[in-house]
């Protein structure tokens, strides 16, 4: 393991053209940062010995204070569709890239500072972030890696006594976020608006020889790297479907390039299901609803293609682009059926979920809770195993019983034993996930009270929200009626 001043850093984007990025330093607040948060999981990812956390010299490397040798500060440019409107330039407003760390095993993790003051590209923002917002992605995307679903990293959370205005005066916080990569969507299309092709090959090379190497020699690498993006993204739309995740900015600006969940925000995981679920209170006209994310994921991808289009021929393009549907209809396919415990796919099995998730929407019933309850479910009904839990959830009774005839029959088909199924599901139907108020509660200890326990006891429950844990069985039930509706923003 290493310390912190031996970290291996090798920032190959800070090697691209000033183009891309400008040079700029982190400003460290006013007053003295604390660690709130530690995540060793994520240390782990780039041979940090957990025990630096303990110096005090930790919380002022990634609060700004100091720089760590052998980093290279940048904040990237780039631009992107908000809501459906081209901005020509965004870039990072109040995150630095601090440099990418190299682990023993060749893998590469940008350190990437969110909240560390103003750069080039902050506009009329003030480049900051605070406590609040700081907390809910470090636990989101732990929380998302725990599921299985492709995402960015939280190292840390470092937070002062300095003041932040955004509704209302809060408190200061920076976060290390980590990723392979920080290039999206919108980091080509910055160069395909300015006409500045030199630097979107340079940019697609790039991307290319550092995530796509076996490409790198093929004659229609461009078309390739895009084909590999589609899957990516459709592959990940899908997921968060199955888990019932909204992210609720799909910007194109917020699409990783490697199909990582990016840019937490005012996400949401449902709790009452609904296909139009709006997570983000800003989003009037629901552009970016629940339902709506396969449909905005091929309306990004496509606005990626657009980019592309003086490195690549428009016809392959538009044929990477039409298994975009055909991809991510298919995984969500086979998510689903492994959530009901089906191991063999039949035509019939589409209405099945389809008539479940119809039941649940009327009945307002639970995603998660209905899902994992689903495991309990006996092909063998008696009076002591009346599957009544389940049935439990929804207000048509009778209309839940024929649906269960028709799986109990599905089951039997290809000769389901409960116990075994049962074992399956609950690898795949989390108990557990960050539900908006569980988020809350931790952010109100820290802000009202400094009280960081509950950030901790989130992020050790959350890196496996499929086991038993029995001690945490008040985290696995629905949210009182004051968690359901919680209003989230941008700044959230």
């Amino acid at each position: 393991m290493q310390d912190l001043e031996h970290l291996v850093f090798d920032n190959t984007y800070a090697r691209l053209p000033e183009d891309f990025y400008r040079r700029v330093s982190p400003t460290p607040f006013v007053e003295p940062a604390s660690l709130i948060s530690f995540n060793p999981d994520a240390a782990a990812l780039i041979d940090l010995d957990p025990q630096e956390a303990d110096d005090a010299a930790f919380a002022e490397y990634f609060s700004g204070r100091r720089l760590l040798p052998g980093s290279d500060p940048i904040a990237l440019l780039y631009s992107g569709h908000q809501f459906g409107v081209n901005v020509s330039q965004l870039g990072d407003g109040r995150a630095i890239l601090l440099g990418e760390v190299r682990n023993s095993r060749g893998e590469k993790w940008d350190l990437h500072l969110k909240g560390a003051g103003l750069t080039p590209f902050s506009r009329d923002g003030d480049g900051r972030a605070v406590l609040r917002s700081t907390i809910r992605e470090y636990l989101c995307s732990e929380a998302m890696h725990g599921l299985g679903i492709p995402t960015s990293r939280a190292l840390c959370i470092t937070a002062s006594d300095d003041k932040v205005w955004r509704e209302t005066i809060e408190t200061g916080a920076m976060l290390v976020r980590m990723a392979p990569t920080h290039v999206r969507f919108g980091s080509f299309e910055i160069f395909y608006y300015r006409r500045q092709i030199d630097f979107l090959t340079r940019l697609a090379d790039y991307v290319i020889e550092q995530h796509f190497p076996q490409l790198v020699d093929t004659t229609d690498r461009y078309i390739r790297m895009f084909a590999e993006v589609v899957e990516h993204t459709a592959c990940l739309i899908a997921q968060w479907q199955a888990v019932g995740f909204a992210h609720g900015v799909m910007n194109t600006d917020n699409m990783s390039i490697l199909g990582l969940t990016l840019d937490y925000g005012p996400f949401g995981f449902m709790d009452d299901y609904d296909p139009g679920f709006i997570c983000n209170h800003s989003d009037h006209h629901g552009r970016y609803a629940f339902d709506q994310q396969p449909y905005i994921g091929l309306w990004n991808l496509s606005c990626l293609a657009q980019a592309l289009l003086p490195l690549a021929s428009e016809e392959p393009l538009k044929a990477a682009l039409q298994t975009y549907d055909r991809i991510l209809n298919g995984h969500y396919t086979e998510l689903m059926c492994e959530k009901l415990g089906l191991k063999e796919k039949q035509d019939e099995d589409g209405a099945l979920v389809t008539d479940l998730l119809k039941m649940m929407q009327t009945s307002r019933a639970d995603y998660t809770l209905v899902f994992r309850t689903l495991g309990e479910f006996h092909t063998h009904t008696t009076s002591a195993n009346p599957n009544d839990r389940l049935r439990d959830f929804f207000l048509d009774r009778p209309a839940f019983d024929a649906w269960a005839q028709r799986y109990r029959a599905r089951l039997a088909m290809e000769g389901s034993e409960d116990c075994d199924r049962r074992t399956r599901m609950d690898q795949v139907n989390p108990k557990y996930v960050l539900r908006n108020y569980l988020a809350q509660q931790a952010i109100a200890l820290a802000v009202e009270k400094k009280d960081y326990s509950e950030i901790e006891r989130l992020r050790c429950l959350l890196r496996d929200p499929f086991a038993e844990q029995p001690d945490m069985e008040s985290y696995a039930v629905a949210p009182p009626n004051w968690g359901k509706h919680l209003s989230v923003s941008c700044s959230s």
